[in-house]
């Protein structure tokens, strides 16, 4: 071979596809070397990571995904400038890193789809890690030492037979992505509450029945998937909303726009229907009802097929809600609260 062919900005050297099983890179100009500052070297069946790209001193990407690799050698620990390391779909397992990898200022680091049943204690050591994904691996658990990852940003570890979220997970402080889809967790702990940087939570195609009221406190969560989960299938099978009447619909109106009626326009059953009307005690609505209260409904789809009441406050004169005669003032405010950070959950995914 006289020397690797190369698609190349630069500062990038791509050497993907080039079908070689023990790669030369010793062939590449000491100038290419020198000034590389990413390096590619997807699909070419690589079983170890060659030794040779040590030469790379300024290398802050290195991609050997979609290789056979399993075994990641010291001699990337010399790779002082890398941030981002892909190595998507090889062999890789626990025992395939050096042991001092813990070391490195890494930032991104992709070992999905690999044969990863526990996560790397060198990874847990990295304090500047702000993306880490180790979807489709064997993972089933989370240690408590994730919380050691503090720039954490983006989790990605679904597709692994994980069945409990740890609450030191809430130490992640600038978490804003977290996605354990597909695997087996049956509870979210309520100290997920805690995670005021989190934007999307991806929980679908798992064995929740129930979620803690504390999730409601992610004012900043913009997207939760739940659909796949027994709560999910439940919720669909067991919905029973029955609307408001027509004609408390129509009192409604009546009442809520001021218009005038009297006994000689209206018939006796009619006028005394219309003065049943309540007034709900929550100061910040300006409702009323008669059978039953709707504050806020918000419908979703799902699967294409289903208009869904999601989040709806609904209830009768003896409900305990807070269009309820007997409710305090203290529980009204807190309720209200409560309905505030639900419509900040701006899109739920059920399908």
């Amino acid at each position: 071979m006289e020397g690797p062919e190369a698609v190349e900005g630069p500062h990038l050297l791509n050497l993907s596809r080039m079908g070689l099983e023990h790669l030369s890179l010793e062939q590449v100009p000491e100038e290419r070397r020198r000034d590389a500052h990413q390096l590619f070297l997807p699909h070419n069946r690589l079983v170890v990571l060659p030794p040779s790209v040590a030469l790379f001193s300024q290398l802050q990407l290195l991609d050997v995904s979609n290789n056979g690799l399993a075994y990641i050698g010291d001699e990337i620990l010399g790779l002082s400038h890398l941030r981002t390391l892909l190595a998507k779909n090889n062999r890789l397992d626990e025992f395939s890193l050096p042991k001092e990898m813990g070391t490195m200022r890494l930032e991104t680091v992709n070992f999905s789809g690999n044969q990863f049943e526990e996560l790397p204690t060198q990874l847990l050591q990295m304090a500047t890690l702000k993306t880490l994904s180790l979807g489709g691996n064997r993972l089933k658990s989370i240690p408590a030492e994730i919380e050691n990852v503090t720039s954490l940003e983006f989790l990605y570890l679904g597709g692994n037979f994980i069945s409990y979220i740890p609450p030191e997970l809430a130490n992640l402080r600038y978490l804003s992505c977290l996605v354990l889809c597909d695997n087996r967790i049956q509870s979210v702990p309520p100290q997920l509450a805690q995670l005021h940087s989190l934007r999307s939570l991806s929980l679908h195609n798992n064995l929740l029945t129930y979620l803690p009221r504390e999730i409601l406190s992610l004012i900043r969560l913009q997207e939760l998937s739940l659909r796949g989960n027994p709560l999910v299938v439940r919720f669909v099978r067991d919905l029973t909303y029955t609307p408001p009447t027509l004609l408390e619909l129509a009192a409604r109106t009546i009442k809520s726009r001021g218009m005038t009626y009297c006994p000689r326009e209206l018939p006796e059953n009619l006028v005394g229907y219309l003065d049943l009307a309540s007034k709900c005690p929550n100061p910040k609505c300006a409702g009323v009802y008669f059978d039953s209260c709707v504050r806020h409904i918000k419908f979703v789809d799902f699967c294409g097929k289903y208009r869904l009441p999601l989040m709806h406050y609904l209830c009768s004169p003896e409900c305990s809600s807070p269009c309820s005669s007997v409710s305090s003032q203290s529980e009204s405010d807190s309720e209200d609260e409560a309905s505030v950070a639900a419509r900040r959950m701006q899109k739920v995914l059920l399908g």
